[in-house]
This record gives C-alpha cells, sequence and structure tokens, in this order.
C-alpha cells in the first residue's frame, strides 16, 4: 500500500471511483456520474505544499484517493480545511480510508492548517464512526438538506482542531 501525490494521470481512476459512490447514495449529493473533463479545473486547482489530493494503490491498483478543499473560500479560513475520502467498493471495509485520514491529520501542520472538517450525509454511518475514531466531533447538523431518490437527508460536519 503506497499514498501518492495524484498525478493528471490519475484522474481518470479518481472520477471511476467517485462515480462508484454515487449509486449508493451514502457518500456524494451528485446524482449523476461526473466527467473526468468535469473535474480538471478542480484537479488543476491543487496544490502539493496546501490542499493536496493524494492517492492510495494497492499492488499497483488505484484504490481509494483523499483531498483537501479550503473551507468558504474566505481568506480568514486559510487555516482550515474541507478533507473528502472515496474509496473503490472493491477496497472498502480494508483499512485504507484509515490510513488515508490518519496521514491527513498528521500532515495537516505541514500544510498549514489547524482545523478539518468533513461534510458526511447522518445515514452514512461507516464515514462518520470512522470519523469518530480519529476525535473528530460533531460540530453541527444539517436537517433535511439533500434530496437523494425522493428521501430527505441530513448533513453532519465533524471537525477536529489539530494540535501544534
Amino acid at each position: 500500500m503506497t499514498i501518492r501525490h495524484a498525478t493528471e494521470v490519475d484522474l481518470p481512476a479518481i472520477v471511476a471511483i467517485y462515480n462508484a459512490a454515487i449509486p449508493s447514495r451514502m457518500a456524494t449529493a451528485d446524482l449523476e456520474p461526473v466527467s473526468v473533463e468535469s473535474r480538471l479545473n478542480w484537479f488543476r486547482g491543487r496544490s502539493l505544499s496546501q490542499r493536496p489530493l493524494w492517492v492510495v494503490e494497492v499492488k499497483g491498483v488505484l484504490a481509494g484517493w483523499l483531498s483537501f478543499q479550503s473551507f468558504y473560500g474566505r481568506p480568514a479560513y486559510s487555516k482550515t480545511a474541507e478533507i473528502s475520502i472515496y474509496i473503490a467498493p472493491t477496497f472498502q471495509r480494508c483499512g485504507l480510508g484509515r490510513q488515508l485520514l490518519a496521514q491527513a491529520i498528521n500532515e495537516s501542520p505541514n500544510l498549514g492548517l489547524k482545523t478539518l472538517i468533513g461534510f458526511i450525509f447522518a445515514h452514512n454511518q461507516p464515514s462518520l464512526k470512522l470519523f469518530e475514531t480519529f476525535e473528530f466531533k460533531s460540530w453541527g447538523h444539517l436537517p433535511n438538506v439533500a434530496e437523494l431518490d425522493g428521501v430527505e437527508r441530513d448533513l453532519v460536519i465533524m471537525g477536529l482542531r489539530i494540535e501544534d
């Protein structure tokens, strides 16, 4: 297992992993698959030193990814980042999300971050438990803010303050 910075060559696999999460209605509010083309600007907006995108490989197969995204787009929030983790279905429950999240927490001071947040659907119990394992706390609950296949869903904001 290797965690490394993503390259543009990885983008099709990153998009495929993301698109695989859409039908479950557990991890994303997108309702239809996205294209590689539609994610190019997002990918090119990554910064190795501040808002990286990491991939995890298992025996040469891209198995998942973690991204850091600026929170709210205002300068006063520059030390806060939203993190997203997506694992390919065949690699779920193998501990890859745990390893990615541990690295994100450990590397946050080097990225100039003091706070990490995650936006997780309330019905996504595996992700909530993962974040709770790393001491993330529920910092907010937004009831019925998403509608997935006619079902209203809550969003939980999980947060972690990084100690210096």
